[in-house]
C-alpha cells in the first residue's frame, strides 16, 4: 500500500501544475512512510508504548513550563539559541497565544492534543495500580499520582492558552471520551452544560449578554471571532476549503500536485496561504481521488486492526489486560485527536508533529500485528505488564 502511494505521488509530480513545488512536497510524505515502516517493527510491545507515553509526558511538561514563561514572564530564547532552531518567542506566536518551542500556537495545540490523552491514560493506570496494590491505603495517593495529575492539569491549561478553537473542541471530546470510559456520566453532563453555555454566549440568537457576563470573553470572543473582526475573506477557512475543492473538481484524478495549493491560491487571491487547513481537502486537490483514497485506506486499515485488538483486549479479564486495553485506547484517542485536528488545520509541515503522528500510527500497527491475530484466535500471547 505504501509503495503504491509513493508511486502515485511520484506520478502526480509529473502531472503537477508546478513540478518543482510538487517535488518538494514529496518530502512531507515519503520519508515518513519509511519512518512508519521502521517504527512499526521496533515498537511492537505494550511496555514500549508505556515507556513512550512517560517520555512524551515528561517532555511536554517542560514545553508547557516554557510556554507559561513566554506568556507571563516574556521568556525568549537568546539569539545564539534561536540560530540553531529553538523558537521561544516572548508573548507567544501569535501574540498572546502559547506556542512554546514550536513555531506557532496551532502547532503546539496539535502536540498537546496527542500527548494529553497519554497523560490521562497514565494517570488512570497509576490510580488503578495504587488501588490494586494498596487497597487499604486509598486516602494517601503516592507521589506519582500527584505528579501525573499536575501534568494533566498543566497540559489542559496550556491547551486553553494556545487559543485554538478546534483544539478546544477536540480537547473537550478527549475529556468526554475518558469520562465515558470511566462511567463518569455526571461529568459528561457537566461538560455538555458548560459547552452549551459557552456556545450560546458566542452564537445565541438572543439572551447572550447575561451569559457573556459569566463566560470569559477569551472564550466567546474567540469562538465568535469578535476578537479578530477584521479578518479578510481570503483568510477564512471556508474560502480555502472551497478553493481546494475546486482544485479537485478541476483535476479529480491526478490533482494539481503536492504543495500546489499555495501558488494557485496566491495567483487567484493575491495572498499567500501555506495550506487549506484541511488535510483531506488538501490531498484531494493536490493528489486527486486515487491518492487520497490510498492514504485514507492505508491509515484506516491500520486503525481497524487496532480497533479489533482493542475489542479483544476488552473481553479479557485481569489487571494486566485492563492496563493494556487502557494503553492502546489512549494511543487510539491520541491519533484520533490528530486526525480530527487535521480537518481544521494541517500539521504535516511541522516535522515534530509529523514524526510523532507517524510514530503513533506505527505503534498501533506494531502491537496490532504482533498480538491481534493470537487474541482473535483465543490464544493470547504473553503480554507485558506496562511498567
Amino acid at each position: 500500500m505504501w509503495t503504491a502511494l509513493t508511486l502515485w505521488f511520484l506520478l502526480t509530480t509529473f502531472t503537477a501544475h508546478d513540478r518543482g513545488e510538487a517535488l518538494l512536497g514529496l518530502a512531507n510524505f515519503v520519508p515518513y512512510f519509511i519512518v512508519f515502516l521502521a517504527f512499526s517493527q521496533v515498537i511492537c510491545q505494550f511496555k514500549q508504548l508505556n515507556n513512550l507515553a512517560w517520555l512524551l509526558t515528561a517532555n511536554t511538561v517542560v514545553l508547557v513550563i516554557l510556554g507559561f514563561g513566554q506568556i507571563y514572564g516574556n521568556w525568549a530564547t537568546p539569539d545564539w539559541l534561536a540560530a540553531i532552531g529553538t523558537n521561544l518567542v516572548a508573548g507567544g506566536r501569535p501574540e498572546g497565544r502559547m506556542s512554546s518551542l514550536l513555531m506557532y500556537a496551532n502547532l503546539f495545540s496539535a502536540w498537546l492534543l496527542m500527548v494529553f490523552p497519554l497523560s490521562l491514560g497514565l494517570l488512570i493506570q497509576c490510580i488503578r495500580r495504587w488501588h490494586f496494590t494498596a487497597p487499604s491505603n486509598r486516602l494517601n495517593p503516592p507521589p506519582l499520582v500527584w505528579a501525573l495529575l499536575l501534568a494533566c492539569i498543566l497540559e489542559a491549561i496550556a491547551l486553553v492558552l494556545t487559543g485554538s478553537r478546534s483544539a478546544w473542541g477536540i480537547g473537550l471530546l478527549i475529556g468526554i471520551a475518558y469520562a465515558i470510559y470511566l462511567s463518569w456520566y455526571w461529568l459528561v453532563a457537566l461538560a455538555g452544560g458548560a459547552t452549551a453555555m459557552v456556545l450560546w454566549a458566542s452564537f445565541g440568537p438572543f439572551g447572550k449578554e447575561p451569559l457573556r457576563m459569566i463566560v470569559p470573553k477569551y472564550f466567546w470572543g474567540r469562538l465568535s471571532d469578535e476578537l479578530y473582526p477584521d479578518r479578510y475573506r481570503t483568510a477564512l477557512r471556508s474560502t480555502q476549503w472551497q478553493f481546494s475543492w475546486d482544485m479537485f473538481l478541476d483535476q479529480p484524478i491526478f490533482g494539481q500536485g503536492l504543495r500546489n495549493f499555495t501558488p494557485l491560491y496566491q495567483a487567484a487571491m493575491n495572498v499567500w496561504i501555506g495550506h487549506p487547513h484541511n488535510l483531506v481537502l488538501m490531498l484531494l486537490g493536490e493528489t486527486g481521488l486515487i491518492g487520497t483514497g490510498l492514504m485514507l485506506g492505508a491509515v484506516g486499515f491500520i486503525l481497524a486492526q487496532g480497533m479489533m485488538l482493542l475489542i479483544n483486549l476488552g473481553r479479557c479479564r485481569g489487571f494486566r489486560r485492563q492496563s493494556q486495553h487502557l494503553l492502546l485506547l489512549s494511543y487510539g484517542i491520541a491519533f484520533a485527536a490528530l486526525c480530527l485536528y487535521n480537518l481544521f488545520d494541517v500539521t504535516i509541515f511541522d516535522m515534530r508533529n509529523n514524526v510523532l503522528g507517524w510514530i503513533f500510527l506505527a505503534a498501533i500497527a506494531g502491537v496490532s500485528q504482533r498480538y491481534g491475530a493470537k487474541l482473535a484466535r483465543g490464544n493470547p500471547a504473553k503480554l507485558e505488564v506496562p511498567g
